[in-house]
């Protein structure tokens, strides 16, 4: 969906930042501007500023700004389609849909209004079964029983739905409206033989968890019985506006604590999220009776660069795992860390923490089993590696786990260590998978790679020098050589078995216009970037920033793109005529998905990072500039001096 850009002119003109951001950040005036605790970053004295004027926020701590689009973006995570929507209907505004046939547009009219009046009638149910909770006494005691306060309670918006089969028909006067079927709040059937619909609440005797969407709205609810009665959990069927597969119990509540804590608790059930808040841990979310999904995964690594699984210990649990492991597989780049915590068979989080207290939950997730062991431990699975039969079943079992894996150096590391294990150097693994697959074995390598060019310590993920701004590209060589056997000698020009990467040609002035090259040319590579990453790319000054924020937005509403699919979604926008002129060197425009983390994945981490240096070196001016009267900006100088450092270090070549 192309949104003309006078279109977003036009809407953030109307859209007041400090009415947006006022709803989740308390804000209080301060001179021309307003202050708050900045929501991306933990603090305890105020650094984030939010400007009327110029429709604009920035935070001086974490260098975090933009403007009411990208607020709702990065804090309640939603897609740049659904920000725009979202900001659109609060100032009654049309989205222009120009392309879309009569037709097409009433039937998207039809669904949103269908979507808005289905939560409203949920959030009608929601507000009546709380008041039910304060007058069920038993339901009140399940609560207590499991330590929960009436604050915990009231955040997460708990309930009771009390026993009779049409209880909600002294909520909803008109019982047999078809929005209470679609909702599914009541069932309708036709008995056997009858014309006559029979209609009945869906949730009885329940105590009542609502489920919301990331916009606080309520799409559906999960109930639990009092008594020993089955199901024991029950929750809304598939709806226009709730899909199990995509939504996590909890996100809306944790969606501050995941950036205060820096990390997510993936739990089994709702109790387990409500209970963990209380005791301490409010940066839990569950999924939703279903295995979790890649839509899951994907929907966490919006807010947060660490994901933790918790599982019972039992079988089911690891056969969760399992199922989760599959599906985080693809989004394990290299600057994301996924964990999983396997508790004592007789534990949830719940029962753990009551029994052993807050410090030793929090150690055991410190020590949680990262994806890469968890992954071997799943190969490895019934194998004997005692027998050739064994080994060689383990090798099988690894394959698919590992093709799963984005490009990078944890894929590199991962073949190393499989091919410990079956006993095979990494050549040997490599070339075995190779002559049972098309997809080539290393992360790394171009479709010209050969089994007896690969070793584990190759340059393949190795960071390329680049050019810095005002040098010509064209001088550029490489400064080591490669003489195998994990050790680099002299210097001197990279030679392999393979073809040289060809130097850099064309019109790049800057590094912006080569990262914003690569980013086009190979758009998978955005989700190995970092949070950190991605705000210094949509924060470069325009054309750039822009271009890049805008190719963020299509990544978001529909994955990785093409350049041929982005070319056709670029026409009028007004960097256009940047995104051309970048695509049109033959360097790039050549390229193959199949090795952009070999070359243009580490090319990308090397660029990003002097960028980074650059920009730090200017927020260490302002930290200083500033200590004169803000006695925070020194050690915030001291942090970003020590952020510096490392980032040089990872550029500077190796001897």
């Amino acid at each position: 969906m192309a949104i003309p850009q006078t279109f977003l002119q036009e809407l953030l003109a109307r859209a007041d930042v400090v009415e947006i951001v006022g709803r989740y950040v308390q804000l209080k005036k301060g001179g021309a501007n307003f202050m708050g605790l900045c929501p991306f970053h933990g603090e305890k004295s105020p650094s984030f500023s939010v400007s009327p004027a110029k429709q604009f926020y920035h935070c001086f701590g974490c260098g975090k700004n933009g403007n009411a689009i990208s607020f709702l973006m990065d804090h309640a995570g939603m897609t740049f389609i659904e920000a725009v929507k979202d900001l659109a209907q609060q100032y009654g505004m049309q989205i222009p849909e120009d392309e879309a046939s009569p037709e097409d547009r009433a039937r998207a009219l039809e669904q949103r209004q269908k979507q808005h009046t289905l939560t409203d009638v949920l959030e009608k149910a929601g507000e009546a079964y709380r008041r039910q909770l304060k007058d069920s006494p038993r339901a009140v005691a399940y609560f207590k029983g499991r330590g929960l306060s009436g604050e915990i309670a009231k955040q997460f918006g708990l309930g009771y739905a009390p026993e009779g089969w049409r209880s909600l028909a002294s909520v909803f006067p008109h019982y047999d409206d078809p929005l209470l079927v679609e909702s599914g709040l009541v069932i309708a059937n036709l008995e056997e033989g009858s014309t006559e619909e029979k209609r009945y609440d869906r949730f009885r005797d329940r105590v009542m968890f609502p489920i919301r969407n990331i916009k606080g709205e309520c799409i559906g609810f999960g109930g639990r019985v009092l008594g020993d009665d089955k199901p024991k959990y029950l929750n809304s069927p598939e709806t226009p506006v709730f899909s199990k597969g995509r939504e996590l119990y909890g996100l809306f509540e944790a969606r501050n604590a995941l950036r205060e804590h820096g990390y997510v608790l993936v739990t089994e059930g709702y109790m387990d999220v409500v209970a963990l808040a209380q005791l301490g841990f409010p940066n839990a979310v569950a999924t939703l009776g279903t295995a979790c999904t890649a839509e899951h995964v994907h929907k966490l690594f919006r807010f947060t660069d660490s994901v933790v699984f918790s599982f019972d210990g039992d079988s089911a649990g690891r056969r969760a795992a399992r199922k989760a492991l599959d599906a985080a597989l693809p989004y394990a780049t290299d600057v994301r860390s996924i964990k999983f915590l396997f508790l004592p068979d007789e534990h949830d989080p719940d029962s753990f923490i009551r029994a052993h207290g807050k410090e030793a939950f929090a150690q055991y997730v410190s020590a949680a089993t990262p994806l890469s062991r968890f992954l071997i431990e799943a190969a490895r699975e019934g194998c004997d590696l005692n027998t050739a039969e064994g080994r060689a079943r383990m090798s099988s079992n690894a394959k698919p786990l590992w093709l799963l894996l984005p490009d990078g150096a944890l894929k590199l590391q991962l073949l190393g260590e499989i091919a410990t294990h079956v006993q095979l150097s990494s050549q040997e693994l490599g070339a075995l998978w190779a002559n049972h697959s098309t997809k080539a074995p290393s992360a790394g390598r171009s479709s010209d790679w050969r089994p007896d060019d690969y070793d584990e310590h190759s340059p393949a993920a190795a960071a390329w020098s680049h050019p810095r701004d005002g040098e010509n590209p064209d001088s550029w060589k490489g400064k080591r050589k490669w003489e195998g056997k994990g050790k680099w000698e002299g210097k001197g020009t990279w030679e392999s078995k393979r073809p040289s990467r060809p130097p850099l040609r064309g019109p790049l002035a800057s590094r912006a216009d080569h990262a914003t090259r690569i980013l086009l040319g190979h758009s998978e590579l955005w989700e190995t970037l970092s949070n950190e990453d991605h705000a210094l790319l949509c924060e470069l000054p325009a054309p750039h920033g822009p271009l890049v924020a805008w190719l963020e937005a299509q990544l978001h509403e529909h994955g990785p793109l093409a350049w041929g699919a982005l070319r056709d979604e670029l026409q009028g926008h007004g960097a256009e005529e940047l995104a051309v002129r970048l695509m049109a060197d033959p360097t790039m425009s050549s390229g193959s998905a199949g090795d952009a983390a070999g070359e243009s994945g580490p090319e990308l981490r090397d660029l990003l990072n002097r960028m980074l240096v650059e920009r730090i070196k200017e927020q260490e001016t302002h930290a200083i500039e500033a200590s004169t009267s803000d006695p925070a900006a020194l050690a915030r100088y001291r942090e970003l001096h020590a952020r510096r450092l490392q980032l040089e270090l990872a550029t500077r070549p190796a001897a």
